[in-house]
């Protein structure tokens, strides 16, 4: 089962570069100097893939703690 610990620490380490990207997006946007509407939706998107990559690395930290209890 080390292999399922492997795959949950990829998992997890993909879904943490995505909420750094994600931090990386907001900031962005905020300093664009765009109407509201416009910074709104953009972070509605960013809002999206943070939630996309924070169930990435939850999932990820489940193969993690399933492969360490099973072996």
């Amino acid at each position: 089962m080390e292999i399922m610990v492997w795959i949950g620490t990829g998992l997890t380490l993909i879904g943490v570069a995505g909420l750094i990207w994600c931090i990386l997006l907001a900031l962005k946007a905020k300093r664009s100097g765009l109407p509201d509407d416009q910074i709104k939706a953009q972070l509605q998107r960013v809002v999206t893939l943070n939630l996309g990559a924070l169930a990435i690395s939850g999932i990820g930290l489940m193969f993690v703690v399933f492969g360490v209890i099973v072996s």
